[in-house]
């Protein structure tokens, strides 16, 4: 039994020594060339895994990052509706900047001496502007900064460095 083909052949005379050990060189080598593609084939498998493992991970970090993103505009857009001050008798123009625009918003003469004093800030919500505590706006800028749009305490602060911090600008003086 422990006889192989190869064996018999040649106790039967049909082939030759040499012919014998050429064929189990070639079948070695067959065996060796098959392990090295399935070989081949393994690490190309697994290259490929791993490329999805990678693409899934920054797949579901930018779903996660822009989850967090949401979540900051709600909790901003929650704060400014529960916080914001009634505006609808306004009969005094409250100017201001958004970006390169000039804006006008309509408020009392209290809301508008607040928010030149710094009280009182300006948030954009949507395609409006709603006047809130500078508190709350000191909030809103710690999640994103965007939203405020005017907050004179903030422009006051930022000009340390003006040389004209000395003079003293008049109350009734509007733009």
């Amino acid at each position: 039994m422990a006889n192989s083909f190869g064996d018999q052949f040649l106790k039967a005379g049909l082939v030759s020594k040499d012919q014998v050990h050429k064929a189990k060189k070639s079948k070695h080598k067959q065996k060796k060339q098959n392990s090295a593609a399935v070989n081949e084939a393994a690490v190309a498998a697994q290259q490929a895994v791993e490329e999805k493992a990678a693409r899934d991970r920054e797949l579901n970090r930018q779903r996660k990052k822009e989850l967090e993103r949401k979540a900051i505009h709600a909790q901003v857009r929650q704060l400014i509706e529960m916080n914001r001050l009634p505006r609808d008798e306004g009969d005094i123009g409250y100017n201001f900047q958004d970006g390169t625009a000039i804006k006008k918003l309509f408020v009392t003469q209290e809301i508008h001496r607040s928010l030149s004093l710094g009280r009182l800030a300006i948030a954009r919500l949507d395609e409006g502007y709603e006047v809130i505590p500078a508190i709350v706006a000191e909030k809103i800028m710690q999640r994103e900064t965007e939203c405020i749009v005017s907050n004179a305490s903030r422009s006051q602060e930022s000009h340390d460095d003006d040389p004209y911090t000395d003079y003293q600008v008049p109350d009734d003086l509007m733009w």
